[in-house]
């Protein structure tokens, strides 16, 4: 959805622009979990965080990049790894920073949210493509120093079983789990880079 050319935009570089979206940010994170995102609405927000719900549609015009930024910058849990040459080490540390992140309460319920309404609200549907581009580009540029760039398929093959045993199995993902997907999706890589020499 185009934004009315009307609405003023916030000016990122403005320090009191910067606080004003972190404190609202850290109000929405709280109140999430709590209330779902239907309950999240703007005149909540604005009330809690001590802003007008004016403010809210400047810096977010829809409900879905509200929840796409409340995924994308979710709180620095210290465990998003850093780029390495060592394939298996970073994809490793890259799934577990994903545990992570997925376990925080706001940022699980928004992306879940995101997921739910990209069907049939077209900003979520962008929203959702943009979150996977976001990761996927993230994750080539830890393993440029390896040399190895993946596709978007591979990428997938290696987030997927994650994600379905954290949201469609509702089970847990221990250390022993990411080493097991992260073995069989090498051995995948491994396998299709063999069948590519061959052609």
């Amino acid at each position: 959805m185009k934004q009315p050319l009307h609405r003023r935009q916030p000016t990122p570089g403005n320090p009191r622009v910067q606080r004003t979206r972190n404190r609202v940010l850290a109000v929405a994170r709280e109140l999430l979990p709590q209330v779902g995102p239907t309950g999240l609405t703007y005149a909540l927000l604005a009330e809690r965080a001590g802003v007008t719900r004016q403010t809210l549609y400047r810096h977010w015009p829809t409900r879905a990049a509200l929840l796409f930024d409340l995924v994308l910058e979710g709180p620095d849990l210290g465990t998003y790894p850093e780029p390495g040459g060592d394939v298996w080490a970073v994809a490793t540390a890259w799934l577990k920073s994903l545990r992570a992140g997925v376990s925080v309460p706001s940022v699980r319920t928004a992306a879940l949210a995101v997921t739910a309404q990209a069907d049939h609200d077209p900003d979520s549907a962008r929203a959702l493509v943009r979150i996977g581009e976001d990761r996927y580009a993230g994750f080539n540029r830890l393993l440029e120093p390896s040399g190895v760039q993946i596709s978007e398929d591979e990428f997938t093959l290696l987030y997927g079983p994650v994600l379905a045993r954290l949201f469609l199995d509702r089970g847990q993902v221990s250390d022993a789990f990411i080493d097991a997907v992260v073995a069989q999706w090498l051995s995948m890589l491994r396998r299709a880079d063999a069948l590519r020499d061959s052609q």
